[in-house]
């Protein structure tokens, strides 16, 4: 049988051999942990994601239905939810303090991986509900924590993140909602807000809205921006439900995908006024509001990611199982090939392959990070790693998304004519995916952050961290003889790297700064390739010596090599191309004329 959504041979690669998850069992945070324990975590994650999930997938295109201010989710997700909870899955990474498992970071990671990978639309509402109740565990006051949490990490409400506006999308300091204290240290808001996933839905009985507002006599700009929470319906003191909260569903948008997760218009504060509590201090909102966008970025490069893997893995089965053309160097009377002998073909499929294993393994060593900081009693140690996931972020959120689409692209492509009718599963995917490019801040603004922010991140030392590590993992490669040539190429790369990101960073602070934030994307991507290049040396490097051990595990360790080979050997070339283009940094962008670009 096929495998579907995730290699599990190659998640338990990354898991048990490229990151020695297990081993934070020696640790008492996580010692129940063990490998056993992990690798029955991820079965029953993936029984849950292929048997019931991912049914789910072709129902969600039906999409959401609205009616009068409410918003119906498809009928079958009801029943999967309740699974998913019993399976107690929505926590699993946090505190068991407010209902958490406590399971280590990758671990979550690779459950979600299947999750999200079986049908995004479902799982965006959960993504949002835990992403606002981290936050509100680290930034609100007792009272609100024992208001909602153990009912968001329980699923029983859910969660949403009102920032965005209809004049105000990625500059949220020209918001306009506002909140008027009330004598009883509430506020009271009014505005509007859109683009809210989740904002309305039928599977929970109360929705927590942490909310961007300015209160009255705040300053402008994002310095004036505090942080609220609004529930749907307002909370008494005994944690029962109240009356509702004037939070108005007004519509949900007709997007290209997605279908099946409600991306909502919301109205605060009509006829009987929306009321919230702050989370955090007054005009520090977006400080606060930070810490959930930027686990929401890690998350949305996972989204893509899942959809990445997924289209792979159909996209291989189907190259194995379709007959079409003679091979090329097959005698004259043979018949018709499986099209995975054919060359092109194979490109396509090493493209997927390398950029798949290449983002999980970026994917899961990012949360092995995080937990590595939790751990460490060093504040030296602890810094040096939120230096580097600090300056990961932007890659995982924008590059990966770039490159997921893309995956999904060529597998369209290599079912041919049938990868673009609807009856096949990776037209979906293909469209599902493309948002993640936009959602939690454009690409552009990733690489923007990227550029304008981490390179220059405490003196530079966020950066340096992030290319020591990259460093280490050469040297190490250097010293097998097999693996030398491709550890020479990356460091050859890694140079002209950073002889570019000086230059860039040099033009950024001069006179030349529109035509440097003009490369900013470019950059990014040049990052990317850097990353994803580094993490399949590392695979090659797990994998090398253990060629020959076993018979039955030799084509998949050799596969490791190929791999790293394939896209060190044939994809880099085009990023020392990308990287000399930035070095030249043409003006042509910016100093085209308004009116030269037609129209």
């Amino acid at each position: 049988m096929a495998q579907l959504i995730a290699d599990r041979r190659d998640v338990d690669f990354v898991l048990h051999e490229q990151l020695e998850v297990a081993e934070l069992a020696k640790n008492s945070a996580f010692t129940e942990f063990n490998r056993k324990t992990i690798d029955l975590i991820v079965n029953e994650a993936r029984n849950l994601a292929i048997k019931e999930i991912l049914p789910l997938q072709k129902i969600s295109d039906e999409g959401c239905v609205f009616d009068a201010g409410t918003v119906r989710v498809p009928e079958a997700y009801h029943k999967v939810y309740k699974n998913y909870l019993d399976g107690q899955w929505l926590a699993m990474g946090d505190t068991p303090e407010w209902g958490g498992q406590g399971m280590p970071k990758p671990v979550c990671l690779a459950a979600s991986e299947y999750f999200h990978g079986a049908c995004n639309s479902f799982m965006l509402f959960h993504m949002a509900t835990h992403g606002a109740a981290r936050l509100i565990e680290n930034f609100g006051t007792e009272e609100q924590k024992n208001q909602v949490l153990k009912n968001m990490y329980a699923g029983k409400w859910s969660g949403t993140m009102l920032l965005t506006e209809p004049d105000a999308g990625s500059d949220v300091g020209a918001l306009s909602t506002v909140a008027r204290r009330n004598p009883d240290g509430t506020y009271s808001l009014s505005g509007s807000k859109i683009f809210i996933s989740g904002g309305e839905q039928d599977m929970v009985e109360n929705i927590i809205h942490p909310t961007l507002a300015r209160i009255e006599g705040a300053p402008e700009g994002t310095r004036g921006i505090s942080l609220f929470m609004v529930p749907k319906y307002r909370i008494k003191a005994d944690g029962s439900l109240g009356e509702f909260n004037d939070v108005v569903c007004t519509g949900i948008e007709h997007k290209m995908g997605l279908h099946g997760n409600a991306t909502c218009s919301l109205t605060l504060g009509g006829k009987d006024g929306c009321i919230g509590t702050l989370i955090g201090e007054e005009n520090k909102g977006m400080a606060a509001m930070f810490h959930m966008m930027n686990e929401a970025r890690q998350m949305t490069g996972l989204q893509g990611f899942a959809n990445a893997t997924t289209a792979y893995m159909y996209a291989l089965d189907y190259a194995r199982q379709r007959i079409q053309t003679k091979h090329m160097t097959d005698p004259a009377d043979a018949g018709p090939a499986a099209i995975i002998r054919h060359p092109d073909v194979r490109r396509q499929l090493m493209i997927m392959k390398s950029f798949v294993d290449g983002m999980r393994s970026l994917i899961y060593y990012n949360g092995m990070i995080q937990n590595r900081c939790q751990l460490s009693d060093s504040p030296e140690e602890k810094e040096r790693l939120k230096n580097i996931e600090e300056v990961l972020t932007p890659i995982i959120k924008a590059y990966i998304t770039d490159k997921a689409f893309e995956v999904c692209s060529h597998a369209v492509q290599v079912y041919g004519g049938y990868g673009y009718v609807e009856e096949y599963p990776v037209a979906q995917l293909l469209r599902d995916a493309r948002v993640f490019q936009i959602y939690e801040g454009t690409n552009g603004i990733q690489s923007m952050d990227l550029v304008g922010r981490k390179m220059g991140m405490k003196k530079g030392a966020a950066f340096m961290a992030y290319l020591e590590e990259i460093r280490s993992t050469i040297e190490k490669a250097r010293n097998i003889e097999s693996l030398r040539p491709l550890a020479e190429n990356l460091e050859k790369l890694l140079g002209s790297y950073t002889e570019t990101a000086m230059v860039l960073g040099k033009a950024a602070a001069s006179d030349k700064v529109l035509n440097a934030f003009a490369f900013t994307h470019p950059f990014l991507e040049a990052t990317g390739d850097l990353t994803m290049a580094w993490m399949l040396l590392w695979r090659a490097l797990v994998a090398e010596p253990k060629i020959g051990l076993k018979k039955k595990d030799d084509a998949f360790y050799k596969g490791q090599i190929t791999t790293a080979r394939f896209f060190i050997n044939t994809q880099l070339p085009v990023t020392a191309g990308r990287l000399a283009s930035i070095r030249v940094m043409d003006g042509a962008a910016i100093d085209m004329e308004d009116a030269g670009f037609g129209g």
